[in-house]
């Protein structure tokens, strides 16, 4: 179960809507909580994916940051239908979270969390695989990237 400091970290950001958690923040992200609120007495498996900054893409080596950017008024949108989608196809599964970061992040900080609970295993790997990779295809939500000698919008990966 959700610890209290969870629970607070849940609602400065945007409060839950029942089993689903689907935000846009330029806050920094907690990814435990995500973790913590998707937990439920009938669910045995929880399985959170947390993408992060990191320092290079593909060959290009010294990325200093990523700038995100996103069509604010579609995203949580297109989180619902891709958690509509989920929960249709896995229709066990407990709580879902996606949380996606807008702003500046420097290597090392969350850009995105997403964390699903389902009765078994199975489920919870097949849900948060698909949702992160539906979330990543679909949200209207770009990265400009930035190293020493410049910077450069790139594709989802």
């Amino acid at each position: 179960m959700p610890s209290p400091d969870a629970a607070r970290t849940l609602s400065s950001v945007l409060a839950p809507d029942g089993d689903n958690w689907l935000s846009l923040t330029d806050e920094i992200l907690d990814p435990t909580s995500a973790a913590e609120w998707v937990c439920r007495p009938d669910c045995g498996a929880v399985v959170c994916f947390t993408g992060y900054v990191r320092d290079h893409h593909g060959e290009r080596l010294g990325v200093e940051r990523l700038t995100y950017e996103a069509y604010s008024r579609f995203v949580v949108a297109v989180f619902a239908e891709i958690v509509d989608e989920v929960r249709g196809r896995w229709p066990a599964l407990g709580r879902i979270a996606v949380v996606h970061r807008t702003g500046v992040l420097t290597v090392g900080e969350a850009a995105v969390t997403v964390a699903v609970s389902a009765p078994h295993r199975v489920d919870a790997f097949a849900a948060a695989c698909h949702t992160i990779d539906a979330v990543k295809a679909r949200a209207p939500v770009w990265k400009c990237e930035e190293w020493s000698r410049g910077r450069e919008w790139v594709g989802a990966e």
